[in-house]
């Protein structure tokens, strides 16, 4: 390993503490390779209320999520090798009060891979008469998705595995854990319930009933059951976890001692397709949940990050493990870490030097059959052989024939590059045979840090050229910026909303070229949010605007050059339009899928979770609410002086809306609406990105403002994004949101017909 890549950890865990940033007070990174630990350090403190300690190598962690593979999952493996079960029984062979309601055949592979379409956690209230009738509302749940259909994380999926293993074992799941994993293993510092010892050194989260939790499970609903659940449960420390994880990539045995055969490891490691990605039995591998993964482990990485800041990932064949633990919920709640452990798990990756080339097809081709079931073994090798090309890469590869011999002025901002991060414009200024003229930038500029109204006229020192302000005395390109140009290229990463200006912004430049006979090429990005999915009320012809420049959806589902066709021909364009398509994109992948690099949009556009979140949240912004702006989650949290955060939070998570939970959160924005006052609101956090429904979560909270603060909530501001009367009259109306979304859907039904004739990738 290169010791010196190594220490780059150093930087990016510094950028983690600082107090702007708010990610986490402290952390324990363990980097191991073939067996030995190569990088084991504590970072920043253990606590920093209401004293502070320091954090040390031996802190213990509540691991989370991690318990589901470390404990449960890997019992439920061990009972398999001994013939108590099978993966495709059906868990009402073994837990008879789980088959009903629709819950007869869901099988213990299913609820491993989180197939089993159970919701992802139910109300706190099931569980406040004890454990006895928690678990008869548990097993009452009816499946959230048909069983099977695709992959809901779940959380009581998990709670329901630990019962499987207490009722075929006859023991619970934290003594058939400790028995058959941790103590042979020596792992004496790594279980459910730790002793004072164990609590003394452990990270404290947050407070519970005005108590700091420490050494007590953070889980309210692992907490209610007594502190021990297939889900959560779990602590340990870096250490304990790298002798486990050194385990699995030993093929089950370490140092003599054998928990798991090595076709069991196979088996559990082996990729599955579900919707969305490719999952593990346990395991994440490549989904919505892995932005904790890191870029450069290889197809067989597998691992697993836990709510309260811990992740681990082993790579079999880079014979690696990666352990990140922080407490990242200390002091209030608002830590933020999978981005940072992801970009650990990188630089240990790159700091490989004797790294093989693997050979072609990998691990897992074909399909393997458990039984009379047969499950998709999904190689996702393709994901490092197809690398995702945006336009600007395609045009770039085939030597920018395309361009050939003209003079070009390129629309573009800070999400202009290519693969490796050069820019659009440093590309076509050195491009031999292109002539580029001048730049034009959108709203917030050419760097997109801009958060004001008026952008001046600028140069670009990186080409000397003169950069044209489409946000200033103007928002379409004047004749006189046009002079001597005789095509215009668009390259801007758009957001996939109908208000995000940025698609406003190549209308209008479409239609100015039109006017003066000028070729406009559009260099094709992904949308971040997806392509197969499109929801919302379209816009009230007549109501165009630079917030809704066309009659689309508010969640639109294409890319800027399938808009660019659609606005086209819909507005009579005799234009010259060429799309330079991306390859390799899948239309039902997020953003970070494709393997490209995320960029900020625009200043609050940090993340591609707040993406996914704008088209729901941002609609609510143009009304006397903070969304975060002027906070380090926009779009992430909501809230206002005159807001209860509790009464929010327990309504909206009643509703059972799919992919999201809320937590009643406090926080004071430093900038923006209600900036520097006291707010109370709802954090917002996604659970299954493949559920969630923007849309219906933000009509969903809409509605409740209504209801609960009729008076305070000015929602009169609400339809400027929105753009829709019907809808705004049904949401000022108290109207459910079925009947909401019954107002729009036909015309989004007829929206989608017209869409397919403009759609450039296979849908």
């Amino acid at each position: 390993m290169d010791a010196g890549r190594l220490e780059q950890i150093d930087r990016i865990v510094a950028e983690g503490l600082l107090q702007r940033s708010r990610q986490m007070c402290g952390c324990v990174v363990l980097v191991g390779r073939r067996g030995k630990v190569v990088f084991l350090k504590a970072y920043g403190q253990r606590q920093i209320e209401p004293n502070r300690v320091e954090m040390t190598t031996d802190t213990v962690f509540d691991l989370a999520s991690l318990t589901k593979p470390v404990a449960t999952a890997t019992s439920v493996m061990i009972l398999m090798e001994r013939g108590k079960l099978r993966l495709e029984d059906p868990v009402a062979k073994h837990v008879l009060e789980f088959g009903q309601n629709g819950k007869e055949d869901v099988t213990i592979f299913q609820l491993l891979t989180h197939q089993g379409g159970l919701t992802a956690d139910n109300p706190l209230a099931d569980y406040a008469d004890g454990p006895q009738q928690a678990w008869l509302r548990i097993f009452a749940l009816k499946p959230q998705i048909p069983p099977g259909s695709k992959f809901l994380y779940s959380d009581v999926g998990y709670l329901v595995l630990g019962e499987l293993v207490r009722r075929v074992s006859g023991k619970n799941i934290h003594e058939f854990s400790r028995d058959n994993i941790f103590r042979p293993l020596g792992m004496d510092e790594t279980g459910y319930l730790p002793d004072e010892n164990l609590r003394r050194r452990a990270a404290p989260t947050e407070k519970r009933g005005g108590a700091w939790i420490q050494g007590e499970v953070h889980d309210p609903r692992a907490y209610m059951l007594g502190g021990i659940a297939g889900h959560a449960g779990v602590f340990s420390t870096a250490e304990d976890l790298a002798v486990y994880a050194q385990m699995m990539l030993g093929g089950g045995q370490i140092d003599g001692v054998r928990i798991l055969k090595q076709e069991t490891v196979a088996a559990m490691t082996r990729p599955y397709q579900v919707s969305g990605g490719v999952r593990g039995l346990g395991w994440d591998m490549q989904t919505g949940y892995s932005s904790n993964r890191g870029r450069s482990f290889s197809s067989r990485a597998f691992g697993h990050g836990g709510f309260t800041g811990t992740v681990i990932w082993m790579d079999p064949e880079l014979e690696l493990l990666v352990i990140f633990l922080s407490s990242r919920l200390h002091p209030d709640g608002k830590g933020s870490v999978n981005p940072l452990a992801g970009r650990i798990g990188t630089v240990a990756a790159d700091a490989i030097q004797d790294r093989r080339v693997p050979a072609a097809g990998g691990q897992g081709a074909g399909v393997r059959s458990q039984g009379s079931v047969q499950h998709s073994a999904f190689s996702i090798q393709h994901l490092a052989s197809r690398p995702v090309l945006t336009g600007i890469d395609v045009l770039r590869r085939d030597g920018f024939r395309l361009l050939a011999g003209r003079r070009v002025g390129l629309v573009t901002n800070q999400t202009g590059v290519d693969r490796q991060g050069v820019s659009t414009a440093r590309l076509l200024k050195e491009a031999a045979d292109v002539r580029l003229v001048a730049l034009f930038s959108p709203e917030h500029g050419p760097q997109g840090k801009l958060d004001i109204s008026n952008i001046a006229d600028g140069r670009d020192p990186e080409t000397g050229l003169s950069v044209y302000s489409l946000y200033g005395k103007t928002r379409r390109p004047t004749p006189q910026m046009l002079e001597g140009i005789d095509t215009l290229v668009f390259d801007i990463q758009d957001i996939g909303t109908r208000f995000y200006t940025y698609i406003a912004t190549l209308g209008y430049a479409m239609e100015e070229a039109a006017k003066h006979r000028i070729r406009v090429v559009v260099l094709d990005r992904p949308n971040p949010i997806g392509g197969l999915h499109v929801d919302g009320p379209l816009l009230d012809a007549g109501r165009e605007s630079f917030v809704g420049y066309h009659r689309l959806p508010v969640r639109h589902g294409m890319t800027v050059g399938e808009l660019a066709r659609m606005f086209a021909s819909d507005r009579h364009l005799d234009l010259d339009l060429q799309i330079v398509r991306l390859e390799g994109w899948r239309p039902g992948d997020f953003f970070d899928a494709t393997g490209l690099r995320w960029i900020n949009p625009s200043p609050n556009m940090r993340s591609l979770t707040e993406a996914i979140l704008y088209p729901g949240i941002g609609l609510l912004e143009t009304t006397n609410l903070s969304v975060g702006r002027g906070t380090d989650t926009p779009f992430e949290l909501i809230g206002a002086p005159w807001l209860h955060g509790d009464k929010l939070e327990q309504v909206l998570n009643q509703a059972r809306l799919p992919g999201v939970r809320f937590r009643a959160v406090a926080f004071t924005p430093e900038t923006s609406v209600f900036g520097g006052q006291h707010c109370q609101g709802v954090g917002i956090e996604i659970t299954d990105r493949a559920a969630f429904e923007p849309l219906r979560t933000g009509f969903e909270i809409a509605r409740q403002l209504r209801i609960l603060f009729p008076d305070a909530w000015k929602a009169e501001g609400y339809d400027r994004l929105l753009g829709n009367k019907q809808v705004f009259e049904a949401i000022l109306a108290g109207k459910t949101v079925a009947q909401i979304e019954a107002i729009y859907r036909p015309a989004l039904e007829e929206f989608l017909k017209r869409r397919s004739q403009f759609l450039l990738y296979d849908r």
